[in-house]
């Protein structure tokens, strides 16, 4: 799997470019930083990238097929988003149901799905908080709730915004090893962070906005 960026540019207001004219392509098996100060496009790309947003010019590419020509659903279901404020992707009544959830709108839920639901609750320690009103969690526990109804659908590629936020260390290194795990399963990644020892320790290739443009893109292993 692939996506594509060609030629995109996307503003809010109408003569006020956010980005401009980006190109590049994302593979799976590939870990990709994308970084830049505040106000750089991380998050607007990150929405293009899922058909969230669509460009005002230019277009996206999955595997060769137009996202403007795709429904979310669509797209959902190969590419799994992380919104930089993880509350804006939770919908159900306990943190059990929200997993559940995204198997049912998936059409998958049987026996085999249920046991990753539970293996997942088990490794973001949430298995305890089952039944709890998910608007009751802290910051870091939506985090990881949102991060386990993500990874439950196992897509193709992950769109992850800022995921180590509100997470302490050793929880940071359990989210490295299983995105790491992800990647040896031949999942791709695009993550917008700042976590300077979340970079070292997995990007494959380093994407710096600057102004709306491409300022560097380097690959850091062979």
């Amino acid at each position: 799997m692939f996506i594509h960026v060609s030629e995109v540019s996307f503003g809010y207001k109408k003569g006020e470019e956010i980005l401009k004219a980006i190109s590049l392509t994302l593979r799976q098996n590939q870990f990709t930083v994308i970084r830049g100060d505040n106000g750089s496009g991380k998050t607007t790309l990150g929405k293009l990238l899922v058909g969230i947003l669509k460009p005002d010019s230019g277009s996206i590419f999955i595997d060769g097929r137009k996202t403007s020509q795709m429904s979310l659903g669509e797209i959902g279901k190969q590419i799994g988003y992380l919104f930089q404020e993880p509350e804006r992707q939770i919908f159900t009544s306990t943190v059990g149901e929200e997993l559940s959830l995204s198997l049912e709108l998936n059409n998958e839920k049987d026996s085999s799905q249920q046991d990753r639901v539970t293996e997942l609750l088990e490794l973001f320690q949430l298995l305890p908080l089952i039944n709890q009103f998910p608007f009751f969690l802290s910051r870091g526990e939506k985090q990881r709730l949102a991060m386990a109804s993500i990874l439950v659908n196992q897509p193709k590629f992950l769109v992850l915004d800022e995921p180590t936020t509100g997470l302490d260390q050793v929880r940071r290194r359990v989210l490295s090893e299983l995105l790491l795990a992800q990647r040896a399963k031949g999942v791709g990644m695009a993550v917008i962070t700042h976590d300077e020892e979340f970079i070292n320790r997995l990007a494959d290739r380093i994407i710096v906005l600057e102004g709306g443009v491409i300022k560097s893109d380097t690959f850091t292993k062979a």
